[in-house]
């Protein structure tokens, strides 16, 4: 455990915890596929696990069904360290996922059910207090209860001085009413929000094509976020604040699957930070972590020394 943090949980991240069967081979479509590999996934979820083989303390408020699923979650959330007290059980299924691998842009089908139906009682003052970064993405916000248990406690949480995190993973197949996803997203960045997206994502959420770095990094300054990190796949990761901009280009890596590159890029420009540390050296850790999972199939080691 890390011990230049001053308060207790170092990230809580609020949303999907679900399981995902990954197709073993690589394939465009589902129609291809035979045989799936089950993981624990959900992107909140995996950046929680991945935080805490970083050495941070995390903290995942989410909801399972009282099945071998729920089951399997709770228990590979907590050989990893990560705090599991706020997990709900429900009378529910488990929500499954079912995910091409791919060295690109992975398919998916969502079987949703337990995920959605986190609540605003599983976010007491006292936990938002300890708290230094509250993370949530697109899907932990596209359905209700969720949504609204998320952003109450999002705004309760800025309100402590907790610092907020968002991964705009907007896919419209997850969230449909894209003008509703526009704005949720631009009121949670409106609480000076650390800010990831993809140019996939920009491209999903606002119906426009991606032109620009900057141009993303500005419309979200413009929205209220306090930095916005871009990822651009093969082509680097671009970062801005209002006071500095930086491009970091990608390096050659042999991609065995690209599901939860983004997660383990985020754990990395986190952990980065949390120490402190400038927008270079976040995007640069953010990299050797989206690197070390763009090379494995599944998940990363329990332990991760960057």
């Amino acid at each position: 455990m890390k011990t230049r943090r001053t308060k207790a949980i170092d990230i809580l991240c609020a949303g999907e915890l679900l399981v995902d069967f990954i197709s073993t081979d690589f394939a465009e479509s589902m129609d291809e596929v035979t045989n799936f590999k089950r993981f624990a996934g959900g992107s909140p979820s995996n950046l929680c696990m991945n935080m805490a083989r970083l050495g941070n303390t995390s903290l995942l408020v989410a909801s399972v069904g009282k099945d071998d699923m729920g089951q399997f979650l709770r228990q590979k959330l907590q050989s990893l360290g990560v705090h599991t007290d706020y997990l709900r059980h429900l009378n529910i299924p488990t929500t499954l996922i079912l995910v091409t691998r791919s060295k690109e842009v992975s398919n998916f089908e969502a079987y949703r059910a337990a995920d959605k139906e986190i609540t605003i009682a599983q976010f007491s003052d006292d936990l938002l207090q300890k708290v230094r970064i509250f993370h949530t993405t697109c899907f932990g916000l596209s359905l209700e209860p969720a949504q609204t248990a998320i952003l109450q406690a999002a705004k309760k949480a800025a309100q402590f001085g907790v610092q907020l995190s968002i991964d705009a993973n907007y896919a419209q197949k997850v969230w449909p009413d894209r003008v509703a996803a526009q704005r949720i997203v631009a009121d949670y960045c409106s609480l000076g929000t650390l800010v990831k997206i993809s140019e996939v994502d920009w491209e999903r959420l606002y119906e426009s094509p991606f032109q620009s770095k900057e141009q993303v990094g500005a419309h979200f300054l413009e929205l209220g976020a306090k930095e916005v990190c871009l990822t651009m796949g093969s082509e680097g990761c671009f970062t801005m604040n209002a006071n500095t901009q930086f491009f970091l280009e990608s390096r050659p890596v042999e991609v065995r699957d690209t599901t939860g590159a983004g997660d383990a890029f985020w754990s990395g420009y986190l952990t980065a930070w949390l120490d402190g540390k400038p927008l270079q050296d976040c995007a640069r850790n953010g990299r050797n972590m989206a690197e070390l999972k763009l090379g494995h199939f599944g998940e990363l080691p329990d332990r991760v020394e960057l």
